[in-house]
């Protein structure tokens, strides 16, 4: 078996016990990805001679006694979007495929704090533009339960690499559900915090007012873990919070009894797949066994959220893409016909169809005369999600219902159809909006593919959603399914 199925204080016993090294968790690592990375695609970029280097290092320190970080010794996988010094950062595109970073995400460096092993860089929708990982420069990420299904997006490639067992945890980021609708298509744990709780320093920017960073883990103990290695105030991320970092493992306690749960009725109608929807309300009545209960609620709104998130994001993302012109920022492509043909030659070339898609439309809606009719009014509508939700949080403890609407859809089948791959976000986004803290656990099956239920809650509340992922966790073995590979 190995040595991935085990949980984190498992592993950290055997490597305590000198059962086995860091150095063999590393090795086993690369060989898993040697051996199935071809097939899924998760990985863009390789860190095997710094991953060998870190584990040699770790297995002297753990030698000499030091004392250890909290993710000691575990192969790890980031995000192509993260920034990390000298490992290549392409955030999918054909414009970065060459980019060295000469500094480190906080995040990143926290990860080598708490002793971590970057194992590589994982594949992702272009500038975690997508819901996918269709729109990667360097192809699609597969899904491990079917290699002919798409992984769900941006973060595909964190999400296939955690199922298919090539690393111990990765860090996704998060701007329309971006962690939770790819955990929820392969059947891992994604979580989103609060806006504000990990840093974004070093994250490459898609919409600046949404974009988070989470961890995709193989259970809700090992969330718990790598976000309590990742939570905290950074002074060089001006949104960043200082908030107190609370004890996340210690919330763990398997007891839901007397919690109140709202289901949202426009999480369970039209749109839904019927199979996903069973699937959710045999999850809530699992609950309910364990003394929870849950009402059926309204988020009179939710039906505003997608076209609002795509007029805020792609306003944001038209903005923060602008430096991406050959000069500052990308590849240059200059043909001698003078500055604007090296920008327009830099910028058609650099950027692949669903980012020049989401610019377009950004920029006429951030253009004179459209603001008020676009912009402010999608502003207007975040305040009213968000006001939704602080009404259903002042009765209720976490709000319940599907990640996303269905299960995992056939690689290519949506491609030509944007609206219908938008559509696809439509559970994540109000809480992307309002800024609020969400996880996605697997809940159960529909036609042989992962569901994912999604718990969400209150500002700054990731201990009771983690406490509720985990009892329910406890009380199934959804979790433990593999997929074959």
């Amino acid at each position: 078996m190995s040595l991935f199925q085990n949980r984190l204080p498992e592993v950290h016993r055997m490597l305590t016990a000198k059962e086995v090294s860091v150095s063999e968790l590393t090795e086993e690592s690369l060989a898993i990805i040697a051996e199935r990375d071809k097939n899924v695609n998760a990985f863009l970029t390789l860190n095997e001679e710094g991953a060998r280097a870190t584990a040699r290092a770790l297995d002297d320190k753990l030698a000499s006694g030091a004392a250890r970080g909290l993710l000691f010794g575990l192969p790890a996988g980031i995000k192509d979007n993260i920034v990390t010094k000298g490992l290549r950062t392409t955030c999918a595109s054909q414009f970065l495929s060459d980019f060295q970073p000469i500094y480190n995400a906080t995040v990143a460096s926290k990860l080598q704090q708490a002793d971590a092993v970057t194992i590589g860089k994982l594949n992702m929708d272009e500038f975690a533009m997508g819901g996918s990982n269709e729109n990667s420069s360097f192809g699609p990420v597969r899904n491990p339960w079917d290699l002919e299904r798409v992984p769900g997006g941006s973060s595909g490639g964190s999400a296939a690499a955690v199922a298919a067992g090539e690393v111990f945890f990765s860090l996704g980021s998060d701007t329309g559900g971006s962690i939770r609708q790819p955990a929820s298509y392969c059947g891992v744990v994604g979580l989103k915090p609060t806006y504000g709780l990990v840093s974004r320093y070093g994250l490459v920017a898609f919409a600046s007012s949404l974009d988070q960073i989470g961890p995709l883990t193989r259970n809700v103990e090992d969330s718990a873990y790598v976000l309590q290695a990742i939570a905290g105030y950074d002074a060089q991320d001006s949104t960043s919070a200082k908030v107190e970092i609370p004890d996340y493992l210690s919330s763990l306690t398997g007891d839901v009894s007397g919690l109140r749960i709202a289901v949202p009725k426009e999480y369970l109608g039209a749109g839904v797949d019927a199979s996903v929807r069973e699937t959710v309300l045999s999850a809530l009545k699992v609950l309910e066994g364990m003394g929870a209960v849950w009402e059926e609620v309204s988020l009179p709104h939710t039906e505003y959220a997608v076209a609002a998130y795509y007029l805020l994001s792609s306003s944001e993302a038209s903005s923060n893409l602008a430096r991406f012109d050959g000069v500052r920022y990308g590849a240059r492509v200059d043909e001698g016909g003078g500055l604007l043909d090296l920008y327009l030659n830099s910028r058609s070339r650099g950027f692949g169809p669903e980012v020049k898609r989401r610019i377009m439309l950004g920029t006429y809606a951030l253009s004179s005369g459209y603001y008020d009719a676009y912009y402010l009014k999608a502003q207007k509508v975040r305040t009213l999600i968000k006001q939704d939700f602080d009404d259903i949080f002042k009765k209720y403890d976490v709000v319940i219902g599907p990640t996303a609407p269905t299960t995992a859809f056939k690689l290519g089948s949506q491609t030509e159809d944007p609206l219908t791959m938008y559509l696809n976000d439509i559970l994540t986004i109000p809480v992307s909006l309002a800024g609020i803290p969400a996880v996605s656990v697997p809940c159960g099956f529909a036609e042989g593919m992962p569901v994912g239920l999604q718990i969400i809650g209150k500002e700054f509340d990731e201990s009771t959603i983690l406490r509720v992922a985990h009892a329910f966790e406890q009380n199934t073995d959804h979790h433990k399914q593999r997929p074959q590979l």
